[in-house]
């Protein structure tokens, strides 16, 4: 009943009110990240959400697309400007996401969506993730975020798929707030974006 019926409907309007409650702020980091990056505001990139299924995911995009004199991009903490950092530290890089929920492609809570080419790298335990919709948060973000192994943040990936209910939903999400609002696991020390799964990491 809550996973089938009572959480999609929570997602989907409480989505859309954030979405219009939020909308000054949302203009403002178009604008900002527009110009901060000479281009396109937003990240889009295909995602496995449920049973597989691949969805367009939408976030505010953080870092630039400086390269150097050879035409390869410039390493990723050096396409990450000031703006683009307080943006990432605060979170506000997801907020396009509530789009997504709003079209039903992704959750509140869930586990987070990853790349295609992981797809054939999961065993058969790992794979469970998919049985879900995919969340923004989730109960590996709130248990290590990129600080735990990609092992371990399976693990927690599935067991919430197992034990998903309305009480554990709310834990996550008022976890979420705090971790943002005290900055903790942004991101793996020294690094800006997390080290590919390889399938054994």
């Amino acid at each position: 009943m809550y996973t089938n019926f009572i959480k999609p409907f929570f997602d989907i309007t409480t989505a859309f009110v954030l979405l219009v409650v939020s909308s000054p702020l949302f203009i403002l980091l178009l604008i900002g990240l527009a110009l901060v990056n000479k281009g396109t505001p937003f990240f889009i990139q295909l995602r496995p959400g449920k049973d597989e299924h691949l969805f367009k995911i939408i976030k505010f995009k953080t870092m630039t697309d400086e390269k150097d004199k050879n035409g390869k991009l410039l390493p990723d903490e050096k396409r990450l400007k000031s703006f683009g950092k307080v943006v990432r530290a605060l979170s506000l890089d997801e907020l396009p996401q509530l789009i997504n929920v709003v079209k039903g492609d992704m959750s509140f809570v869930g586990p987070r969506p990853l790349l295609p080419e992981y797809l054939p790298l999961y065993d058969e335990v790992q794979k469970k993730r998919h049985l879900v919709k995919p969340g923004i948060t989730g109960w590996a973000q709130v248990n290590g975020r990129n600080a735990i192994s990609w092992t371990k943040k399976f693990e927690l990936d599935v067991w919430y798929v197992m034990h998903q209910t309305f009480a554990l939903d709310v834990k996550i999400l008022l976890k979420t707030v705090k971790k943002v609002i005290i900055k903790e696991g942004i991101n793996t020390e020294g690094q800006v974006t997390t080290t590919p799964f390889n399938g054994s990491n």
